[in-house]
């Protein structure tokens, strides 16, 4: 598989738990697309570091500790009549996760759980669109890929 752009890729949103963690649970999801997305950010497992001196051998012995999903934070030009937005701040005034849905050009498919934790309108300068910053948190369930058909 060759590089892709960025272009053409989607965000989509569920308020409604999948039945299953998996990515047949998902797949059956209803995913309404975020309007306007302009940037979607990195998002992944990172681990911290844990370490360890012991003073006989002196040297640093290190290990996986506990691990962070990271947390997205797509920035968009602000519609309040677009659905997807709509269920970003309904997500934003509730304390249980939304789902994701991440889809490149090729097809592939990311699949994330979040919460919503902010959703900022922008109002720039008089040239400027009126833009809307978030940021998702992602929860420590498993982050799924399902390939490109």
């Amino acid at each position: 598989m060759g590089h892709q752009t960025a272009s053409g890729v989607t965000l989509g949103i569920s308020l409604t738990p999948p039945a299953t963690h998996d990515v047949t649970g998902f797949d059956a999801l209803t995913f309404k697309n975020v309007g306007e997305i302009t940037n979607i950010g990195e998002f992944g497992k990172e681990w911290s570091l844990v370490t360890h001196n012991p003073l006989a051998t002196r040297g640093t012995k290190k290990g996986k500790g506990s691990f962070n999903n990271g947390a997205l934070s797509p920035s968009l030009a602000l519609d309040p009549s677009d659905l997807g937005q709509i269920d970003m701040k309904t997500a934003l005034d509730s304390d249980d996760p939304a789902y994701f849905s991440v889809t490149l050009q090729d097809g592939t498919v990311y699949y994330l759980t979040g919460l919503v934790m902010s959703f900022k309108p922008n109002i720039g300068g008089v040239d400027d669109v009126v833009t809307a910053s978030t940021n998702i948190e992602l929860t420590p369930d498993p982050i799924l890929e399902k390939a490109a058909p």
